[in-house]
């Protein structure tokens, strides 16, 4: 193989009409900093028999012209191509023509090679400033890539029949709507406000009734706005309550309970002070997965003994928190279990302590109805939690956007 078809094939560059001439490396100054780049001479040259503007065979050979073309990045080293395209005279009707490449788009000079880097790499959550810093471009190409005049799509073609609502923070401190696919977990819905009106007026513009009431279940949070929206956009739907926001709310109120309990204990030497205080998490778990046959090294209480052992002295510290945890525990096994039966009987057994445990249990009798929806159906709000944990990940290392509609492209883009 020729040493200029040994260059192309590396490069991958697939034009036959190019050949390589030379190669160097040179020194060059961007925006202030020393960069060494590796400078390739190549010519583009083929017969053209007719004109294209004319038509007429009556054209010759009238010189070349230089193009620096951008080439695609190998070992974090640059590559730029000096290429010299053919330029033809017509005898007929006196006007010039260059001879063109797939390797670049008439009248441009970075190639298709940079392009098509560009799109992979802001779908791993990287910054403008760092894309350009890789590919070798400007900030301002890269974005101008990126974003451009692309439109943000209004509506999914087929409306899913499994949908997971909720909200996230998104530009300039507000929060925004987004909604997915709870089968394929793929985005569906993206709006720049989360208010009862904005999504309604949404739905409604863009998918008809028949459309809507096609959708069987929708899988939210314990927010109340959203139940008063499905029942009015989607009629046949199940409301969901998410599984993981009842044990959420439960746990919040547990944890609540046992704070107040830490500050009514007076000798804050006690085991039962630092059984508490220093591990609190044992307090969360399960209480079927509590490890009571193994001692271990406690610390924080500096002795050994199991996990059972722990929580029985942090539970004879006092009687109410015994009896919150118990039912933290009850609603639990309900939820694990998905016997609703159990959650029904567990909410409407339970007696008031005066704690903040009344307040959630108060919550959850008044979603009774959804919550044995989520202890029946298979569907939840984690498909949606992990998108927006991509979302997160995306504005943690973009150091956040102040263009909203910037923002929902690279959102489009990473969950694509």
């Amino acid at each position: 193989m020729p040493q200029s078809n040994s260059i192309l094939n590396v490069l991958n560059i697939t034009d036959t009409n190019i050949s390589i001439a030379d190669s160097r490396d040179e020194i060059v100054y961007k925006r202030g900093q020393k960069k060494h780049i590796k400078v390739l001479e190549g010519r583009l040259s083929y017969t053209l028999s007719k004109c294209p503007n004319c038509g007429f065979d009556r054209l010759i050979k009238n010189g070349a012209r230089c193009t620096d073309v951008r080439l695609g990045s190998i070992n974090g080293s640059e590559y730029h191509l000096k290429l010299w395209k053919q330029r033809y005279l017509c005898h007929s009707c006196k006007t010039t023509c260059g001879a063109h490449s797939n390797l670049v788009s008439p009248n441009q000079s970075m190639s298709h090679q940079i392009e098509s880097l560009i799109t992979p790499l802001a779908k791993r959550s990287l910054t403008i400033k760092a894309i350009a810093e890789i590919v070798g471009v400007s900030a301002s190409t890269v974005s101008r890539k990126i974003y451009g005049d692309k439109p943000l799509p209004r509506r999914v073609r087929i409306l899913p029949k499994n949908i997971c609502m909720d909200e996230f923070r998104s530009a300039n401190h507000l929060f925004s709507f987004i909604a997915c696919d709870a089968d394929t977990h793929r985005l569906m819905t993206l709006l720049p406000k989360r208010l009862s009106m904005d999504i309604i007026e949404h739905f409604r513009r863009e998918y008809s009734l028949e459309e809507r009431q096609q959708v069987q279940s929708v899988s939210i949070d314990l927010n109340a706005n959203y139940q008063s929206v499905i029942r009015r956009l989607f009629p046949k739907a199940k409301i969901i309550v998410d599984r993981f926001h009842i044990i959420q709310l439960v746990g919040r109120s547990l944890d609540q309970v046992r704070i107040s309990t830490l500050r009514s204990i007076e000798n804050k030497h006690s085991r039962e002070y630092k059984a508490l205080k220093s591990q609190w998490r044992i307090f969360h778990l399960f209480d079927e997965e509590l490890d009571s046959a193994t001692v271990k090294y406690i610390f924080g209480l500096n002795e050994y003994m199991t996990q059972q052992n722990l929580v029985d002295i942090g539970l004879d510290s006092n009687p109410v928190f015994k009896t919150v945890y118990e039912t933290y525990q009850d609603i639990m096994r309900a939820v694990r279990t998905r016997d609703g039966k159990i959650l029904k009987q567990t909410i409407n057994n339970y007696s008031r302590t005066n704690t903040s445990m009344d307040t959630s249990i108060t919550t959850l009798k008044q979603n009774i109805s959804y919550l044995k929806n989520s202890c029946e159906l298979p569907y939840s709000n984690g498909p949606l939690e992990g998108l927006i944990g991509k979302i997160k990940k995306l504005k943690h290392n973009c150091y956040g956007f102040r263009n909203l509609k910037h923002f929902f492209i690279r959102i489009r883009l990473i969950m694509a």
